[in-house]
This record gives structure tokens, C-alpha cells and sequence, in this order.
């Protein structure tokens, strides 16, 4: 679920995400009960179809509602309010969906192009499918917040792949492709062995890479090699040997545990 506006904040409202579930993106006049709620009995094995329908029928404010919803079997259900500020309307297609309110020009159709053509992760897909509809005009108020949630296929309801926002700002969709992109590193690092290379090549910020460079380093046996870049960690934030004291208590870091013995701090 992706989404950009001029207004601030829209990150919190609109998007709703639940893995093994779903996703509702509720705008317009945005009631968020839509996507809580909507989440909720998604989660019941209810239809999409049949969960839209049943939360527009006990809102007096319909008319004014722009919602999407699609499960994790990619069935989608959509609603654009009559009286939806203009240029307003829906698309959908192959698991997805995708709408827009308070356009410069009908751009959801573009949207859905852009989503299908992009090659790659999820989440580039997605912001492609935002800067297709800028590139037609976007929001005619002018840019704002922009936000991204990538959910895992099943997993516990608070996890998430990518959860990100830009709370306001004229290149927030920018802004927004660079945090992505920026995500992307760190999960890259996270998951690799050695990391540090890895987190060097993402552009990771220095201090990080070399931290993980004393964690690959010490995990690999070259412990001469571990304290050296330890020493130059330490040698401007000194508590990187409390911390390094601390996580050798950890399963997986217990490698960090003989790199104070030799440096006048025992390890404990």
C-alpha cells in the first residue's frame, strides 16, 4: 500500500496493512474506521466486497468516502464517493487496486500501468505506480506527505516489511524513494554473511558498516582484525565496548565475546 498527498501526515490515516491478510487504503474525508475495521473482518474470511459494503451501509458521510480494499488472495473491492472532490475515480486490476481524489487528471489507469510494467521488489512497484500518477499532475494542491507499507505474505499483525513515511514536503516522493531505497540496504545487510560489504555497497552510513565489519570479523576468527576496527569505533564513542560487552551475551553474538579480553576490559 502506497500513498501521496498534500496533506501532512496522510501516512497515519490512510494506509492499513495486515499480513496474511489485507490491505485498505481509506481516504477523502478519511474515516479510519474503515481500515481498522475493514482489517478486522477481512481477517474473518469475509469478501472484500462484502466488508465495503457492509461499513459504507452505516456511514451517513459515504458519498464523501474514497476506500480500497484487497485481500491476500488479491480480490479487491473499491468505492469513490459521489461527492469526491474531482478529479476522482478507481481502477483495478491482476491484485491491485488503485484510486486517487483531488487530481489534476485521471491518473489511475497510469497508475495501474506503472505498477504492472516495474520489474523488482514490491516496493519499487508501488512507488512507481506514485510517480506515475505525479507525472500526470498529481494531487492539484501541490505535493505533501507521501507513505509505503509492505506486509509479509503471513506473519504475526504488527510485522512489516517496509513502513515508511515523509510527513510533508515538496519532494516527499522523493524523499520517500530514497528511504526505500535506504530500507532495502539494511535488510539486504541484515540478512547477509559477511554484512558489511553488503551495507557498504547500499551506501549504509560508515559508522554501521564498520560495526558490522567487527561483527564479520570476529564471527569469522580474525579477532586482530575485530579489535583494530573496535578501536576505532571506540575511539570516538567510547561505548561501543559497553555494547559489545553486552551483546556477547546474545546466541548469535557470542563471537563479540573475547574482543575486550586483551584491551584492559574483561569481558564479563
Amino acid at each position: 500500500m502506497a500513498v501521496q498527498s498534500q496533506a501532512f501526515n496522510t501516512g497515519a490515516a490512510v494506509p492499513w496493512a495486515r499480513p496474511g491478510v489485507g490491505v485498505v487504503a481509506t481516504q477523502s474525508q478519511t474515516d479510519r474506521r474503515y481500515g481498522y475495521r475493514g482489517l478486522e473482518l477481512l481477517a474473518a474470511g469475509r469478501r472484500p466486497e462484502d466488508v465495503l459494503a457492509e461499513l459504507l451501509g452505516v456511514d451517513e458521510l459515504a458519498p464523501f468516502r474514497q476506500v480500497a480494499m484487497l485481500d491476500a488472495s488479491g480480490r479487491t473491492a473499491q468505492h469513490t464517493g459521489a461527492n469526491c472532490i474531482p478529479h476522482a475515480g478507481q481502477a483495478h486490476g491482476d491484485h491491485w487496486a488503485a484510486q486517487g481524489n483531488m487530481l489534476a487528471a485521471d491518473a489511475w489507469l497510469a497508475m495501474g500501468s506503472a505498477f504492472e510494467a516495474a520489474p523488482g521488489p514490491l516496493a519499487g512497484r508501488l512507488l512507481a505506480a506514485l510517480e506515475a500518477a505525479e507525472a500526470e499532475g498529481g494531487d492539484w494542491r501541490g505535493r505533501g506527505g507521501a507513505a509505503l507499507i509492505v506486509v509479509p505474505a503471513d506473519g504475526e499483525p504488527w510485522e512489516r516489511v517496509v513502513d515508511l513515511r515523509v510527513e510533508e514536503g515538496d519532494d516527499s516522493l522523493v524523499e520517500l524513494r530514497r528511504l526505500v531505497a535506504r530500507a532495502e540496504g539494511y535488510r539486504a545487510a541484515n540478512r547477509a554473511s559477511p554484512a558489511a560489504p553488503v551495507a557498504a555497497a547500499a551506501g549504509l552510513p560508515d559508522q554501521y558498516v564498520t560495526w558490522l565489519a567487527v561483527v564479520d570479523a570476529a564471527g569469522a576468527g580474525d579477532l586482530a582484525l575485530a579489535r583494530r576496527l573496535l578501536d576505532e569505533l571506540a575511539a570516538d564513542r567510547p561505548l561501543y565496548r559497553e555494547a559489545v560487552r553486552s551483546l556477547s551475551h546474545h546466541p548469535e553474538l557470542r563471537a563479540l565475546a573475547p574482543l575486550l579480553e586483551d584491551s584492559g576490559q574483561p569481558s564479563m
